[in-house]
């Protein structure tokens, strides 16, 4: 399956070591199998950084399945179900900089809109409850994030395949 990263450069060789905060699923790698959400992307850090074009990398992801346990390859894949309780306190794990997501080579879920973050943060100081935040988080239905981890995970499963500009 195709799988695209959003950037401002040509990344034919992805790596975990440029990943320099953590996000939803902690430091990584990250790619969509959704084309319009890395351009959302690529489009965001442009205007962050104040630049004229975005690269749309592309790279053939094999398939990952939908386990969590190691399965013959050793490779460890934390999928989040539709429920989102767990995939909630999982991101507020990592956006406070745990390091649970260090067991996984692979942690793939949804993508929440924009006001995860406004979400994350009323949560974690204690004036809404869990049930509250997950009311007021918003999945996209069709929006993915695959995280890779770990080195050996990237090298596995993505193959570069071309670029192109937004």
């Amino acid at each position: 399956m195709k799988a695209y990263h959003g950037s401002l450069e040509v990344v034919q060789n992805p790596d975990t070591e440029h990943s320099f905060r953590p996000l939803d699923f902690g430091k990584g790698f990250y790619v969509t199998t959704v084309k319009e959400q890395a351009e959302k992307w690529a489009r965001r850090k442009m205007d962050i950084y104040n630049k004229t074009k975005g690269i749309i990398n592309e790279y053939e992801m094999s398939e990952i399945e939908d386990i969590t346990d190691i399965h013959a390859s050793g490779i460890l894949i934390k999928t989040f179900p539709d429920d989102l309780e767990e995939w909630l306190d999982f991101v507020c794990d990592c956006r406070d900089g745990g390091e649970g997501y260090k067991q996984f080579d692979v942690i793939c879920g949804k993508v929440a809109n924009d006001k995860v973050f406004r979400v994350v943060d009323m949560y974690h100081q204690g004036i809404w409850d869990k049930g509250r935040a997950i009311k007021e988080i918003r999945a996209y239905e069709n929006y993915d994030q695959y995280a890779f981890i770990s080195q050996r995970a990237i090298d596995m499963f993505l193959k570069f395949e071309r670029y192109y500009e937004v």
